[in-house]
């Protein structure tokens, strides 16, 4: 008969007590002091907190991922005209299409009943590929271009046609107005992002509201808003009124609006930036599920991890260096309501950007600060990234930055 092997035995395997019932002898519990048995309870209600922890983090990660809205749709037809679009630039900078959509389906129909998809504000933001600029440039929706053959949603394709700008989006969507853009500027889009009204709403009723100064009372019937003058904070329903609104601020020209919506979405910024949003997974939370609820965006950053790496990756950017501006252009001289480019300005600034050079950036009248760089690296001799002279090209567009706050 084969004997039964003896199961291993390690250093103090024999002084074990017994322990249990009916034995006689202490076991462990008796035999720790008290001291020990809290730690060895401490350590088995920090993993209890941990596993917890972790499921509700995963939780969490799961359900802003699943809020974000990917349009495959718009990958598959720009693949079509791939031959077409403009080459990358610089390895690591980007350029993002920023897309303001004005849709009144779903929860947007209190703010009219047209039907079919809207966009009312685009912006081209270009991250330089050092991470030590941005460069956010307003395209007016007004602006006389080129629109392509495009796809329509219902399958069937358009005429090559010159339009305002935002009747690409209209006509095609995404993948039309991304088209529509390169042509225009040389520039290859790398990713775009799509917010509606309500997005809009929530993401600045997430951080508490953003302040702002009139120097006139506001009443302005069909964008919904009243204010007073003065300093106030304005919340998700008053500020998208205020961004929106048109005929009862300044000359009633798109122009002003394109420049509230800067200096609105630099305040926000700054919002964020100063209240240690970014830090504190308290205040980010809502933020991100404000921000992603009501957001499209293309495949590359259709997930919450990818969107966080290209946040991550601009959020030491300086406030002073992330710059607004609006493209140049004048009058249409067919139409004096609508746009035109002036050349050869707009053809310099994005030059400028595709090559991932800096644009100088006159800073808004009054503040007497010197004109600074932005949109590219730190010019030779620079290492700090900080702000430098015109650059040699001496093209200077008007335009803010976060640093300059909308009550400063």
């Amino acid at each position: 008969m084969t004997d039964t092997p003896e199961p291993p035995r390690f250093a103090g395997w024999d002084e074990r007590p017994a322990g249990g019932p009916g034995s006689g002898r202490p076991g462990w519990r008796g035999l720790l002091p008290v001291h020990t048995r809290w730690r060895r309870w401490a350590a088995l209600g920090a993993a209890g907190v941990l596993l917890a922890g972790a499921g509700s983090g995963w939780a969490v990660y799961t359900k802003l991922n699943g809020n974000i809205h990917t349009d495959s749709a718009t990958e598959r037809e720009l693949r079509k005209w791939e031959s077409e679009r403009p080459p990358a630039g610089p390895p690591n900078a980007r350029n993002v299409l920023l897309i303001g959509s004005d849709s009144r389906m779903g929860g947007n129909r209190q703010y009219g009943s047209s039907s079919g998809q809207r966009s009312d504000t685009m912006m081209l933001l270009h991250l330089a590929a050092d991470r030590k600029s941005a460069s956010v440039v307003s395209i007016p929706r007004d602006l006389m271009v080129d629109v392509p053959h495009c796809k329509r949603p219902d399958g069937t394709e358009t005429e090559l046609r010159t339009a305002q700008f935002n009747a690409a989006f209209a006509l095609g969507g995404a993948a039309c107005t991304i088209r529509t853009l390169e042509k225009l500027t040389d520039i290859r889009i790398d990713h775009y992002l799509i917010v509606d009204f309500v997005g809009f709403k929530n993401m600045v009723d997430a951080v508490d509201g953003v302040e702002l100064c009139l120097p006139r009372p506001v009443h302005d019937a069909e964008a919904h808003l009243t204010l007073p003058a003065g300093r106030q904070t304005l919340h998700g329903e008053a500020a998208l009124g205020y961004v929106r609104a048109r005929k009862s601020l300044g000359n009633g020209s798109d122009t002003q609006r394109m420049q509230r919506q800067q200096d609105f979405l630099g305040a926000l910024v700054k919002k964020v930036q100063s209240n240690g949003v970014l830090l504190n997974p308290t205040r980010l939370y809502p933020v991100l599920d404000a921000a992603t609820s009501s957001l499209t965006t293309d495949a590359a950053l259709a997930s919450l991890k990818e969107l966080y790496e290209l946040v991550r990756s601009a959020r030491s950017i300086p406030a002073g260096r992330v710059r607004f501006m609006t493209v140049p252009r004048r009058e249409y001289r067919y139409d004096p309501n609508r746009d035109e480019l002036v050349q050869p300005d707009a053809g310099r600034l994005f030059g400028q950007l595709h090559g991932d050079l800096p644009v100088t950036v006159k800073p808004p009248p009054g503040t007497g600060k010197k004109p600074v760089r932005a949109g590219g690296g730190s010019p030779a001799g620079r290492t700090d990234g900080a702000p430098s002279p015109l650059p040699s090209s001496g093209l200077s567009i008007p335009g803010t930055t976060v640093a300059h706050g909308i009550c400063e």
